[in-house]
């Protein structure tokens, strides 16, 4: 099931793999927790697998509800070797998605750590929350034989 309103690096969805009831709603979806994967659009083999709340009800249902500034992510390698397309900005947003019907939206950035050969993934919300915005981060080690191609 694809995502509407979310993008990668302008053009693919994410792919909705599951979802969890956390709170039962009289009228409309229930509160739920969604994992998501994502595939980086500029490395072919990396995937990032994002779990987040999504208020349900009937705002959640029409689109209109705010979801909880909260992700987790786990990013992974999932074929034998790693596609790099063209070379790759030291950081870069990677994916973003509205997270309310106004101003809160949810990231993904990709960090290259070219002295460890490796891809860092960090996901965030703009909106802050008392001062500082929700964060996690993960990272996929490249091997030492596929140097990282960087602008």
């Amino acid at each position: 099931m694809l995502c509407a309103g979310a993008f990668i690096a302008g053009s693919a969805a994410a792919e909705e793999l599951a979802d969890v009831s956390t709170a039962f709603r009289w009228l409309g979806k229930n509160d739920r927790v969604v994992i998501e994967a994502y595939d980086d659009p500029r490395v072919g083999g990396v995937t990032c697998y994002v779990s987040r709340a999504r208020t349900g009800g009937v705002k959640g249902s029409v689109g209109l509800a705010e979801d909880k500034a909260e992700a987790s992510i786990a990013c992974r390698q999932v074929t034998a070797t790693l596609q790099f397309n063209g070379k790759l900005p030291l950081q870069e947003d990677v994916f973003t998605e509205r997270m309310s019907i106004l101003f809160k939206r949810l990231h993904v950035v990709r960090v290259v750590d070219p002295k460890r050969n490796t891809l860092v993934y960090l996901t965030y919300s703009d909106k802050l929350i008392d001062g500082s915005p929700m964060n996690a981060v993960t990272a996929v080690p490249v091997a030492a034989s596929t140097p990282i191609p960087v602008k």
